[in-house]
């Protein structure tokens, strides 16, 4: 049976709708990422970790902060660009941002699993493992998997 047999096309304003609201549900869990991510600098341990490990956690915390501007992009975009209306150029713009976010919030969750990896081991190799294992995961649900399905609907 065709899985699409029972779906329906959402309105433009559907559409943005379901983008804000995305990004509403994304945002309080990178901004609290954001938020344990600058506190552990200021923690006695962390002043221990090898430079290396460090700079993972520098910059996983510039990644999280990609992540953040590209959440909040729907929003600023359609507020600054097109107060008015809702186009397919800002559910274009708007669902690409919110896409795109994943990846550099994926990169930061790695490196930090990394980092905290070293912290329990002390093992540079389990903590590289670790920390890439966590990405080829985030990146397997949050990209690989879905766009496997997109193609699987289109054939």
């Amino acid at each position: 049976m065709d899985e699409h047999a029972h779906s329906e096309p959402e309105s433009l304003k559907e559409q943005i709708g379901r983008i804000i609201e995305e990004a509403r549900m994304m945002l309080p869990g990178i901004q609290a990422l954001f938020g344990f991510q600058t506190i552990a600098v200021f923690s006695d341990r962390f002043e221990r970790l090898p430079v290396y490990a460090q700079d993972c956690h520098a910059a996983a915390l510039a990644l999280v902060v990609v992540a953040i501007a590209l959440v909040m992009l729907p929003a600023a975009y359609h507020r600054l660009a097109e107060p008015s209306i809702v186009s397919r150029r800002a559910i274009k713009v708007s669902s690409r941002a919110i896409c795109y976010a994943l990846a550099p919030l994926a990169a930061a969750l790695a490196l930090d699993v990394a980092v905290v990896l070293y912290m329990v081991t002390e093992s540079s190799m389990a903590s590289a493992g670790g920390g890439l294992c966590a990405f080829v995961l985030l990146i397997g649900l949050w990209f690989a998997y879905p766009l496997r399905q997109r193609r699987k609907s289109l054939h």
